[in-house]
Parts: structure tokens; C-alpha cells; sequence
């Protein structure tokens, strides 16, 4: 028997290389001089998202495929050196693999590698369905074979959350996606009209809940037909880089959904958690925990209520 979970996170293993670049986009030349250096450290979007919600102290498992390598090491030692069950299908291929190229603002470059997958990969549903039977919630990452488990975990009765990153709105890949997760977040980046793309992914889709993150201009929030604004979080230290603050967001937000917040309140918890990613550098793995994420979501709220602004959750 296995042990009941919160969250099962599907997909989104992988290992990072990390290059430290003068500027976005590079320019053009024989070679740079790379400070402070260049790493490599597991962590790609299903790590970050399990990580997140493990350290707010969700009850958390995570499945995919990884293979028989050095990458696959490293992903096996970060679960197991954070106490985080890990469920591995072997990949044949290899680990999924990238290369992060991070200016000094803190934005980056992602380079993935192509060659470690396969469109005829698929996940044992005998194995979906087992994982599925004792959790509340599943997250399911763009990565494949994770669109195969769709039907399977529908048919567990699980909610589903996905990110689709930064969607450009018309990806036919990217909208299976959207339109089968009950909670569904991306990002502003790629969309010339994100209420558009919002109201289309919950009218066509079953999404109730819609999130666009948008940077330092926060996020947008789309429930019950109403799309309200969440400002962004001052992050509690400089900000070095932007890796991982989706992720972050994401189980900041599933937090609340899980402890049966307002969909409001949780883009507040999604927003701080996002902020604190931004304060880590890209060769750490680091999140924030629950005491501090309520903390800070406290303090938050009694500054807006100095301010004559509504709490988050309550009707403006």
C-alpha cells in the first residue's frame, strides 16, 4: 500500500547546466569569459514544483522517466537527500537535460535538449492509476509522455494542474494541456492578449481557475467569469535570477488551493513564493517554507489593510 499524498507531480525531471552570461542575448564572439562560473545541478520544472510544495510541507511524489546515467544520478540524489518519493520510469535516451544561459538581471535562456525523448514514450497507467488512487491533486508537467496521463487521471478523479509556461496561445501541443487541467497557469511572455487567451482556456476547457504570471507586473487571476490583478511581491533579498519563480508560484498557489483558500488568496501565496525563488541563485535549489510563506502573506495583508485595500480572497 502506499502512503496517502497531497500532490503527485508528473513529469519535469532533469538536470540544468548553468552559464552565468555578460548579457541577453549573448553577443556573438569566439569565446567569453564565464564568471562566477559554469554548473550543473538537478532541478528542471517538475523538480522545482516537488521541491516547493514538499518544503511548505505538502505531502508530495513525483513520477517520471529518467535514464541509467550520470544526469539520472544527480535527480535520483536530489529526491532522495530531501526525503522527496520518487517514482522512476527508465528512459533509454538518457535524463532530460538543459542549458541555462542567466544574464545578470536575473533573466534566462533555456536550451533544452531534444534528443532525450521520445513522442512514443508513455508512462505504465497501471502505475498512474496506483499513484493516483492515494493522492488529492496532480500536477502535470508539458513534458512528455505526461499528455498520456490525462484520461487516466480524469478517470482517477484527481484535480489537475498544469503550466504551460510561455504558451504563445496556438500551440496545438501546449493546448491539450489547457484545455483538460482544472487549474491551469502560464505565462504572459509569448501572449499579444493574455485576458483573451485566459477566457478561451477556461471557455473551451474545464479549467476553473486560469493564472498568468507576468514578472514584476505580478499576475492575473481568472475565476468564476472575473479576472482580477495581483501586484507583485517585493522579494525579501536582491534578485539574481528568475529560474524557478513559476514553479515556485505554482505550489504557492496549489497551497492554498489544498488548504481550501480563495483562489485570490493563493495567487498571494503563489506570489510570494515566486518572489522568494527570485532571490536564489540558479546553482542553488532552495524554496520557501510554510511558516515563512504565512508570515510574509500576513504582513502583506496588514499593510493592504492600512492602506484601505481588501484582503485578498474578499470582494473588492
Amino acid at each position: 500500500m502506499r502512503e496517502q499524498t497531497d500532490v503527485l507531480v508528473l513529469g519535469g525531471a532533469g538536470v540544468d547546466t548553468i552559464v552565468h552570461v555578460p548579457e541577453l542575448p549573448l553577443p556573438f564572439a569566439d569565446s567569453h569569459m564565464i564568471r562566477p562560473g559554469i554548473e550543473t545541478r538537478a532541478g528542471q520544472s517538475g523538480d522545482f514544483v516537488t521541491l516547493g510544495l514538499h518544503t511548505l510541507g505538502l505531502r508530495t511524489h513525483h513520477l517520471d522517466m529518467i535514464g541509467d546515467d550520470h544526469e539520472g544520478d544527480l535527480v535520483r540524489a536530489f529526491h532522495r537527500d530531501r526525503g522527496i518519493p520518487f517514482t522512476e520510469v527508465r528512459q533509454p535516451l538518457g535524463t532530460k537535460r538543459a542549458v541555462n544561459l542567466v544574464g545578470p538581471d536575473g533573466r534566462r535562456l533555456s536550451l533544452y535538449d531534444a534528443a532525450r525523448s521520445d513522442d512514443a514514450d508513455r508512462f505504465d497507467d497501471s502505475t498512474v492509476r496506483e499513484l493516483a488512487a492515494v493522492t488529492r491533486h496532480a500536477h502535470v508537467v508539458i513534458t512528455q509522455p505526461c499528455a498520456l496521463t490525462l484520461p487516466v487521471l480524469r478517470e482517477a478523479g484527481v484535480t489537475i494542474s498544469t503550466d504551460l509556461h510561455d504558451w504563445d496561445g496556438t500551440d496545438p501541443y501546449h493546448e491539450t494541456f489547457a484545455l483538460r487541467s482544472d487549474i491551469v497557469f502560464l505565462s504572459t511572455t509569448d501572449l499579444t492578449d493574455p485576458e483573451r487567451t485566459m477566457r478561451d482556456i477556461a471557455g473551451r476547457g474545464r479549467a476553473r481557475a486560469v493564472v498568468a504570471t507576468a514578472g514584476a507586473d505580478g499576475a492575473y487571476l481568472l475565476y468564476d467569469g472575473e479576472l482580477t490583478h495581483t501586484p507583485a511581491v517585493t522579494p525579501p533579498a536582491p534578485v539574481v535570477d528568475s529560474n524557478g519563480a513559476g514553479d515556485a508560484f505554482a505550489a504557492g498557489f496549489l497551497l492554498g488551493l489544498l488548504d481550501g483558500e480563495h483562489p485570490r488568496r493563493c495567487a498571494l501565496y503563489g506570489a510570494v513564493a515566486g518572489a522568494y525563488a527570485c532571490t536564489v541563485p540558479a546553482t542553488r535549489t532552495d524554496a520557501i517554507d510554510r511558516e515563512d510563506l504565512l508570515t510574509a502573506v500576513a504582513g502583506i495583508g496588514k499593510e493592504r489593510e492600512a492602506n484601505g485595500v481588501p484582503p485578498a480572497g474578499n470582494p473588492a
